[in-house]
């Protein structure tokens, strides 16, 4: 199902993750990339929260600039802790600094959503948090998954669906935020767009 029968969905993201689970919620959708490199995280004071949005917003406006006959979905995902915002990291290094520093205990999880349908005639902007309690991970362990690769491109370092799950004590919230598209309020989300268009 599309999420407006009169228009296209276009994903304005090249996450794997993110296709896979549109694509398991029904929903028929094109993928294109943004083509400009992502902001860096200004210096000084900003919220998490806005700070995901605004990246979810920059992606969406870019391709909505180029489709106007398209319903845009921007997203973007990033780690807190401690309430310092984790992002991807550089390099093995770095990875590794995030994974001892870090990775054990309270994160959150907050994915930014951004939606502008037709002609940039509206949009909805809005976020979505998960606390996760992460046990520690111990030196042997932490090696093996740094070799691996899977924190590459990973903010946080590393990627729940891809064995990182194995170090989540719990989840509060939505599982599929953890992933990259909290579907539960994307339906939300749609559904507020059908009521308005009918």
């Amino acid at each position: 199902m599309g999420i407006v029968t009169d228009y296209p969905l276009i994903l304005a993201s090249g996450s794997p993750r993110r296709g896979e689970l549109l694509r398991a919620g029904g929903y028929e959708f094109e993928v294109v990339e943004p083509r400009h490199e992502e902001p860096e995280l200004p210096s000084g004071l900003v919220l998490p929260t806005e700070w995901a949005e605004a990246l979810a917003y920059y992606k969406a406006r870019g391709v909505a600039f180029e489709r106007s006959d398209a319903v845009v979905l921007g997203a973007d995902t990033i780690v807190v802790n401690g309430g310092q915002i984790i992002g991807k990291p550089r390099d093995e290094d770095h990875a590794r600094e995030i994974l001892t520093n870090q990775f054990a205990g309270r994160n959150e999880v907050i994915t930014g959503l951004a939606v502008i349908w037709p002609g940039q005639l509206g949009r909805i902007i809005t976020h979505v948090r998960t606390v996760l309690m992460m046990r520690a991970m111990p030196e042997k362990e932490l090696e093996d998954y740094l070799a691996a690769g899977t924190w590459r491109g990973k903010a946080g370092a590393y990627a729940y669906q891809e064995g990182g799950d194995k170090y989540v004590e719990s989840i509060e919230g939505s599982e599929s935020n953890v992933v990259g598209l909290p579907m539960e309020k994307l339906g939300e989300i749609f559904g507020l767009i059908r009521r308005w268009q009918n």
